[in-house]
C-alpha cells in the first residue's frame, strides 16, 4: 500500500495517542513524515519508534511563534506539504459553575486557537490538491456533562471547517473534520480524573456504545489516511464521526 508516497504529511500533537498512530500509518502508507509536540522526551521517543522517514520538532499549538518557527523548519526541510493533521488537543472536564478563565483559556488556545492559527501559517506551503484534517469529536454534538468548554472548541473548529472549505477550494485545498467518540488514548489520564473516576467514566460510558468497545488509535489512523489520499479528492468540507454509534444514543447523565 503506498497511498501517500512521496507525499509531505504533517502531524501536530503526534507524539501519542491518535497523532502517532496516524503518524505510522501516513508512514505505512509510503508518506514522510513531520510530528510535533510539547515535550521533548516524548518526541524524541516517537521519532525513534517511528524510523527514519519522520522528523519531530518541538512546537506549542496554543503559541503562533511556535507555529511560525514549526512552518519555517518544515519549508526549509522539504518546501512544501502535501497532508496537514491539525490533531493536536487537550480536555479538561469542569462542570459549568466551576469553569476557569486558566482552563478555557488554553483548551481554546490548543483546540480551536492553534488549529486555525496552524492552518493560517501553513497555507503558504500547501501543495495544490493538499489535505487539510482537523481532529474534532462527537462532543461537539453531543451535550455530555463536563465538556462545555472543550465541546464548544469543538464545534467551533467544525463551523470554521465548513466555512473553510469554499475559500479554500480555488486553492485546490480540500478540508475535513474527524470527529471521535471514546478513543483508547491517554488524554482522559491527563485530565485531572482520579483513575477511579477514569475508570467508573469508562465503564458507563462502554455501556453506551451499540458496538460495545472503545474505538482504538488505528481506527481513527484509518479514517484519517483515507482522507489524506487522492481517493478521498472530491471531499471536502464534511464531518465524519467515528464512534461505534454513540452519537445516535443518549451519553451518560
Amino acid at each position: 500500500m503506498s497511498k501517500l508516497k512521496n507525499k509531505i504529511a504533517v502531524v501536530t500533537g503526534g507524539n501519542a495517542g491518535i497523532g502517532f498512530a496516524t503518524a505510522k500509518e501516513f508512514i505505512a502508507q509510503g508518506a514522510k513524515v513531520v510530528i510535533t509536540g510539547r515535550n521533548q522526551t516524548l518526541i524524541d521517543d516517537a521519532v525513534s519508534q517511528l524510523g527514519s522517514d519522520t522528523i519531530g520538532i518541538l512546537s506549542n499549538a496554543s503559541s503562533v511563534k511556535d507555529t511560525e518557527a514549526l512552518v519555517e523548519k518544515v519549508k526549509a526541510k522539504y518546501g512544501k506539504v502535501d497532508v496537514l493533521f491539525v490533531n493536536a488537543g487537550v480536555f479538561y472536564p469542569t462542570p459549568i459553575g466551576q469553569i476557569t478563565e486558566d482552563g478555557f483559556d488554553e483548551q481554546m488556545g490548543i483546540n480551536f486557537k492553534g488549529a486555525i492559527f496552524t492552518i493560517e501559517k501553513f497555507i503558504p506551503i500547501l501543495s495544490e490538491g493538499a489535505s487539510i484534517i482537523n481532529l474534532s469529536s462527537v462532543n461537539a454534538y453531543t451535550g455530555m456533562p463536563n465538556t462545555a468548554v472543550y465541546a464548544a472548541s469543538k464545534a467551533a473548529l467544525n463551523s470554521y471547517t465548513r466555512t473553510a472549505s469554499t475559500e479554500l477550494a480555488p486553492k485546490g485545498i480540500r478540508i475535513n473534520s474527524v470527529n471521535p467518540g471514546p478513543i483508547a488514548t491517554g488524554i482522559f489520564g491527563k485530565s485531572g480524573l482520579s483513575d477511579e473516576m477514569i475508570q467508573g467514566f469508562a465503564t458507563a460510558l462502554q455501556n453506551r456504545i451499540p458496538l460495545k468497545r472503545f474505538g482504538l488509535p488505528e481506527d481513527v489512523a484509518k479514517l484519517v489516511s483515507f482522507l489524506a489520499s487522492d481517493d478521498a479528492s472530491f471531499i471536502t468540507g464534511s464531518e465524519y464521526n467515528i464512534d461505534g454509534g454513540i452519537i445516535v444514543n443518549p451519553l451518560v447523565g
